[in-house]
């Protein structure tokens, strides 16, 4: 894959250039620190995958997206950002990106997400070729992509929990797509394999994915203190959670119990799916 990095600091390119070049097939074609030259670049030059920061001088990188997409549809980005506003994150994969990376750079989420959105694009690739070869004609671009589907779903629930800024809402992300796409329950996925990474990696993982999804449960656990009869708030509760869980945090934020809700992985990415 050839990718473009646009960020203001100097260090960021030259650490991500070290990142996917551990990868001999990967390339980094090009660099600019503000939106002008990164346009004219990715016009020129031959780019798969765009990783751009979202708050620079000049145009944002929300802007700077936009702008790229319409002259260059295919393209695809990944936003660098080190701030947590959902709103803006929000608005962000509504421009047209596929994954957050959080500042400080991650080795391990960075190789995760760039694998994630380059087996988008192969995938992209496969469907147009046999499109091509049913029909009869070139086929530029699925008319529904069931991804972009599948990753609003999600991300609509995590906005719910109020977790989407946290560091592992990407690798909730990046976890159920594979679970979907390989029709895989959570205990059936081969990390070391999915991820390339080995079991002190893994470990790290899984405790950012731990830590977002406990911030759910609290979240959820105040929901429902505020709206018992919110339909939503309950089936969450139920699927994601078990609603004893969400219901001993409940107590536990009203004070009268002195341990918290548990919760299980397996049982929030196999109901995440479900909800999917």
């Amino acid at each position: 894959m050839n990718f473009y990095i646009v960020d203001d600091d100097p260090a960021i390119p030259m650490m991500l250039r070290r990142i996917l070049e551990q990868d001999p097939t990967n390339s980094v074609v090009g660099s600019a620190p503000a939106a002008p030259k990164a346009i004219a670049d990715v016009m020129l030059l031959d780019v798969d995958i765009v990783l751009v920061d979202l708050l620079m001088p000049g145009m944002s990188g929300i802007e700077l997206v936009k702008k790229l997409k319409a002259l260059h549809p295919k393209l695809r980005f990944i936003m660098i950002s080190q701030v947590k506003d959902a709103d803006l994150r929000a608005e962000a994969y509504q421009a047209g990106i596929e994954f957050f990376i959080d500042k400080p750079i991650n080795l391990i989420e960075v190789k995760t997400v760039v694998e994630k959105v380059a087996q988008n694009i192969q995938m992209a690739a496969k469907l147009n070729d046999i499109q091509s070869l049913v029909g009869g004609v070139t086929v530029t671009k699925p008319a529904v992509d069931p991804h972009q589907a599948e990753k609003a779903k999600i991300l609509s629930i995590l906005r719910f929990l109020g977790i989407t800024s946290e560091a592992g809402s990407a690798d909730i992300l990046a976890i159920t797509q594979i679970m979907l796409d390989q029709q895989l329950s959570f205990r059936e996925i081969d990390f070391n394999v999915a991820y390339h990474i080995d079991d002190r990696e893994k470990k790290i993982v899984f405790q950012r994915v731990r830590r977002a999804i406990k911030t759910g449960l609290t979240n959820l656990a105040h929901l429902c203190l505020d709206d018992m009869g919110d339909e939503i708030v309950v089936e969450y509760a139920n699927t994601l959670y078990e609603y004893k869980n969400v219901r001993s945090e409940m107590l536990y934020l009203e004070g009268e119990r002195s341990t918290r809700g548990k919760t299980s992985l397996k049982r929030f990415f196999d109901g995440l799916v479900q909800e999917v």
